[in-house]
Order: structure tokens, then C-alpha cells, then sequence
């Protein structure tokens, strides 16, 4: 194992992460405007946000029960980032409150698929002397895929439509799934 904060395999963890949180803050701060627009109220955006919490907490349970029995963890992470390219294109199909509750629970689920086997991998490669510098790389990420999520996003609703949006947010998690389904099993 490298003696720098991050590996090759953090690097690879890191940038494919980004892309999937990338992707999730591009309709963060304008989820509320969407809903509004097939329909729904606020109180719809507190359901469809209690929805996908709820299907993610009970997932997570499983999804980290199963992490630590599968010998290949990626498969369950690129599992997860296929399922949510796939619900990112659920929104395309939203034109109920029903409808957007469903995508929530597909959300919900490829997230709580990956992350635990996604945690599982990263820890594994961290360098233990540098934990702390591992975890704040990610970290890092993780604020600054979310700044540039929230301005994207808004800047392509706005210019584009959601239509196009929901296509990106679904390509940047199909890209990263793809990308590490085809690495060799020792790269993670």
C-alpha cells in the first residue's frame, strides 16, 4: 500500500463518487421547483423525501449485511450507481405524485446498495496512518461536487429544461458504473 493519503484505488473510489454525488446535487436545490411542476406541493417534497429515506434506511441494513458476505464489494457498488442511473431516468416518466414516489424508492435503494460495500472498499484502501487525510480527501468531494451539483443543475434546468438534466444525472451514474464494472477485481 502507497504511503500517500490516497492510492490508486482511493483516487479511482473518489472520482467515480464524484460523479454519482455530482449527479444527485444537480436537482437538490431544485427539486421543489419539479415537483411543483407536475403537480405536487410541499408537502408532496416532504413525502417524496420520506419515502426515499425510508426505502434507503431499511436497504442499508441489508445492502451492509450483504457487503460482508459477497467476495466482489464493487459489483454491489456498481449495482447501486446502476440503479440510480436508472432511477434518475424514472424522472423522466414522473407526471404523478405516485409516480415521483416510486422514483424516490428506486433512488432510495441503488443508494443504500452501494454505499455500504462503497465505505467498505474505501476503508480497505485507506492508507491507516493517514486515515484522517483519506477520509478528509473524500470529504472534500464530496462539498465541492455538491457546490458545483447545485450550480449545473441550476444553470441546466434553467437554460435547458429537466429533461435534459435527468439524461446527464443519469449518464454520470451509468458512466461510473460501467467504469468500474470493467476494472480488473484487484484495482478495488
Amino acid at each position: 500500500m502507497s504511503t500517500y493519503a490516497l492510492n490508486p484505488a482511493l483516487k479511482i473510489l473518489i472520482v467515480t463518487n464524484s460523479l454519482i454525488l455530482l449527479a444527485g446535487a444537480m436537482l437538490g436545490p431544485i427539486y421543489a421547483l419539479f415537483v411543483d411542476d407536475i403537480g405536487g406541493s410541499l408537502l408532496d417534497v416532504g413525502w417524496a423525501g420520506g419515502v426515499y429515506a425510508l426505502v434507503a434506511g431499511i436497504t442499508i441494513y441489508f445492502s451492509g449485511r450483504l457487503s460482508d458476505k459477497v467476495k466482489e464489494r464493487e459489483l454491489l457498488v456498481v449495482a447501486g450507481y446502476a440503479i440510480l442511473g436508472v432511477g434518475f431516468l424514472l424522472y423522466l416518466l414522473v407526471d404523478s405524485i405516485w409516480m415521483l414516489l416510486i422514483t424516490q424508492a428506486v433512488i432510495g435503494f441503488g443508494e443504500a446498495t452501494y454505499t455500504p460495500s462503497f465505505d467498505a472498499l474505501y476503508s480497505k484502501n485507506l492508507n491507516k496512518k493517514r486515515a484522517g487525510s483519506g477520509w478528509g480527501a473524500w470529504e472534500a468531494m464530496y462539498y465541492f461536487t455538491t457546490a458545483a451539483g447545485a450550480i449545473l443543475g441550476g444553470v441546466i434546468a434553467h437554460t435547458y429544461g429537466f429533461t435534459p438534466l435527468f439524461i446527464i444525472m443519469a449518464a454520470l451514474c451509468l458512466i461510473s458504473a460501467t467504469y468500474i464494472y470493467l476494472l480488473p477485481r484487484q484495482a478495488l
